[in-house]
């Protein structure tokens, strides 16, 4: 029988630390999608194009990997109080 640990909280640390696995793989995508655009933007200034789309991209890209991670901290002071 596999014990199930509980948080001081009542929450199950098991559902909490795969939640937790799930929001990393997440921040480590986003992180590489954020230097991807920035990588864009930068080629594209050097090329003398129009960013302004990609500028746009960039900032709902950074506002998503700040939501995730602080949803990444969010569960780890849920683990860890």
């Amino acid at each position: 029988m596999v014990e199930r640990r509980m948080t001081s909280r009542g929450v199950h640390t098991e559902a909490l630390f795969d939640e937790l696995r799930r929001i990393e793989g997440e921040v480590v995508q986003g992180e590489r999608q954020v230097a991807e655009q920035e990588a864009l933007l930068v080629a594209l200034r050097r090329q003398h194009e129009d960013t302004s789309k990609a500028c746009e991209e960039l900032e709902m890209m950074r506002r998503q990997q700040t939501a995730r991670e602080q949803e990444r901290q969010r569960l780890m002071s849920l683990i860890h109080p």
